[in-house]
């Protein structure tokens, strides 16, 4: 618990007075925590929002309890390595799951409907794509340098299988201090033998947000989105908007969180370069924060209870 408070409170984006209520909860097979501001009670209901962390397992409540200052109810979910759940990556992940998590958060009294928002990075991001895609109730989806097709596992939505996209081990290559490039593991989705891993998002009814950075080691994240907008043009569907950020690098955060431009990848099993210049990357994450936030607030908030919310949270 005092985690989650210093998170709250001494972040430059916290407010000290007004730490978000939090409740670590298991719904029938769900692990998860739940953040909502305390002293809004009777002002809502407001918007909600899933938050689905990387592939490094466990709970990542930082990014949920920020949002839920800004008013906003966050639900952080954990899909493996926490608690009881299996320890390393499944071998596959079932969409079931990610399913009544929805159904759990849009029944919350605090929740305004119909539908709610979905924030994801890296992994999570074709995560939260499938979920846009096969499940109703979403009504935003921003995701975060991610992939437009299926990644690490298989995905199970019931009688559906979708497969992982192959990575290419030849294309890995070494930075100059030694360390592991996997940017070109993963191969173009759209090429012949792919096709079947891309994630259908032209069935979503969705307002998309796809960020990206220019300086993703990671894998070619401006490329995913790029492929992203342009399946959904091609649909007849303008329901979404891309960012680019130039030198920035995989893992962008909430503001001031450290830059990361290397680190352990639970999939490969290795330290990797994630890339990014210090200050643009910064630069990338201060203002993604602020977009995501309109995101929601615009997509989510017919009542702007949010932005009343954060006015409120921010005195």
């Amino acid at each position: 618990m005092w985690f989650k408070q210093l998170a709250t409170n001494h972040h430059p984006n916290g407010n000290p007075q007004i730490p978000p209520v939090s409740s670590s909860l298991s719904y029938i097979s769900l692990l998860f925590t739940l953040f909502y501001s305390p002293n809004l009670t009777g002002q809502g209901p407001f918007p909600g929002v899933l938050d689905v962390y990387t592939l490094g397992g466990g709970i990542s409540e930082v990014r949920a309890s920020l949002l839920a200052n800004k008013g906003i109810v966050v639900l952080a979910l954990a899909y493996y390595g926490f608690q009881d759940m299996p320890r390393t990556v499944p071998k596959y992940f079932d969409l079931e799951y990610f399913e009544e998590a929805i159904t759990f958060l849009r029944r919350q009294p605090q929740v305004q409907g119909p539908g709610i928002g979905i924030l994801s990075i890296s992994k999570s991001g074709d995560l939260a794509l499938s979920m846009a895609s096969f499940l109703s109730g979403i009504s935003a989806t921003a995701c975060i340098n991610g992939s437009n097709a299926n990644t690490v596992v298989p995905l199970h939505y019931k009688d559906l299988i979708i497969p992982s996209i192959t990575p290419i081990v030849e294309n890995v290559t070494f930075s100059p201090s030694g360390i592991l490039d996997i940017r070109d593991a993963l191969p173009d989705p759209e090429t012949e033998g792919n096709r079947g891993s891309v994630i259908p998002i032209e069935r979503s009814s969705s307002r998309f947000l796809f960020a990206a950075s220019e300086d993703d080691r990671n894998w070619n994240s401006c490329l995913f989105a790029q492929q992203a907008a342009a399946r959904l043009r091609h649909h007849g569907k303008e329901n979404f908007e891309v960012v680019m950020y130039p030198r920035a690098g995989h893992f962008l955060e909430v503001p001031y969180m450290p830059h990361c431009p290397s680190g352990f990848h639970t999939a490969v099993g290795q330290v990797v370069v994630f890339g990014g210049e210090a200050k643009a990357h910064h630069q990338a994450q201060l203002d993604l924060w602020r977009r995501v936030q309109e995101f929601f607030r615009k997509h989510l908030d017919g009542n702007n209870t949010a932005q009343k919310a954060m006015l409120y949270t921010s005195g």
